[in-house]
Order: C-alpha cells, then structure tokens, then sequence
C-alpha cells in the first residue's frame, strides 16, 4: 500500500470464496496538490494491497454515491439480500 494510503476498512465479497472490498483514503492521488478521495478495490483473491479493480470517488460525491447505493439497496436489493447474511470478517475502523 502506498504511504499516502490509509485502509479505512475491508470485509468479505459475497459469493466469493476469496474475495474482499476495500475502503482506503488517499492522498494526492494523482500528483502533488491533487485532491484527496475514496478508493474502492475489489480483489477476488484477498489481495488487499494491491486489488484487481479500483474507483476513486472525490470526497464531494461520497454523498451521492451513498444515495444511490441507498437507492438500490431499497429497490432492487430486497429480493436478493438473504435475511440472514453471514458475518463480514471486518476489520472495523483503523485510525
């Protein structure tokens, strides 16, 4: 992980055997004075360094992502979301 990374948190990719998502702050991600954001991986293989897939959200659209994940959690994810989900390995919030 690069030193201007801070792991937030990670847990369990359902249906995956392996897979984990991971939340990381990032600073100057693009080069000097570039403007913090989210980073979310994705790594089928629990690799939480270095995950396969990544997308980084400013900080002034972590609302709006939250909204829409929000959105289709109410009005799709009902009839997929088992009532009883297993347990995340979750690491909680470092700081």
């Amino acid at each position: 992980m690069p030193k201007n990374a801070h792991m937030i948190k990670f847990f369990n990719l359902y249906g995956t055997k392996d897979g984990v998502v991971t939340v990381t702050h990032l600073t100057e991600p693009y080069g000097k004075n570039s403007e913090p954001v989210v980073s979310i991986g994705i790594s089928l293989n629990g690799n939480l360094e270095e995950p396969e897939w990544k997308v980084h959200i400013p900080y002034e659209n972590i609302d709006d992502l939250i909204d829409a994940l929000n959105i289709a959690k109410n009005e799709f994810g009902k009839d997929y979301i088992p009532e009883e989900t297993p347990k995340d390995v979750d690491e909680g919030i470092t700081g």
